[in-house]
């Protein structure tokens, strides 16, 4: 397990800044748990962002308000965004990010105020693809998955093995985005559903869009991760 420290009231949930451990490095994060939590979403942030993305922490918050647990975390080092900022490559790295995605659901597993919830996986741009990989890779583990914008194609030869049922959330303008969703569909054999949010660009950026995302995730995982005997 990692060190939690630095928490803040944020007015939804008490938030604390984490440390997860993965191979080789120690990477930061943002958990929030509320009161008599349903479920739990780890987030997948996409190309050259964070786990400050104001899109993701958008979508959190709506999360938290129907009583999800929300962990957002840097998926790379500071040395490796760095490296990133100039070389643009690891960002495209999936199977690395997975790994890192797999660290935080193991970490996750076994937090005592994690523990006890199904986990969900919300991914943006390419870390929808990692999102599916690292679903693929705990079948046990992931209850539903979310890919907003998402790159689900660069999950490759790991979608045929996901077993969690997957929103595919793509905006309506995202033309070469919504091919590569239905693309990657056929590939896969979970239940999979593809909703294209009309008016809206690659990075929601339209009024009212993020909104839509944010309700699509949120219903799609309160139907996916509550506890055995409500659904």
């Amino acid at each position: 397990m990692g060190r939690s420290h630095n928490r803040s009231d944020t007015g939804d949930g008490l938030e604390r800044q984490v440390s997860l451990p993965a191979t080789g490095v120690s990477l930061e994060g943002t958990l929030a748990v509320p009161a008599d939590a349903r479920g739990v979403v780890l987030f997948a942030h996409g190309s050259g962002s964070s786990r400050f993305s104001p899109r993701n922490r958008y979508v959190a918050r709506v999360l938290r308000d129907a009583g999800l647990a929300t962990l957002l975390v840097d998926l790379l080092s500071p040395g490796e965004e760095e490296v990133d900022l100039v070389t643009r490559q690891i960002r495209f790295d999936i199977g690395l990010l997975a790994d890192r995605l797999v660290a935080g659901l193991d970490w996750l597993r076994h937090g005592p105020a994690t523990g006890s919830l199904r986990v969900g996986l919300f991914g943006a741009s390419t870390g929808g693809g990692a999102a599916l990989v690292a679903a693929a890779r705990r079948p046990e583990a992931v209850g539903g998955v979310v890919s907003r914008g998402g790159r689900p194609d660069l999950a490759g030869e790991a979608l045929p093995q996901v077993r969690a049922p997957t929103l595919l959330i793509v905006g309506g303008e995202d033309n070469v985005v919504i091919e590569l969703n239905r693309h990657a569909m056929r590939h896969m054999r979970a239940e999979v559903q593809l909703e294209i949010v009309a008016g809206a660009s690659h990075l929601f950026e339209e009024p009212g869009t993020l909104e839509q995302v944010a309700a699509l995730a949120r219903d799609w995982f309160l139907r996916h991760l509550a506890p055995v005997g409500e659904t």
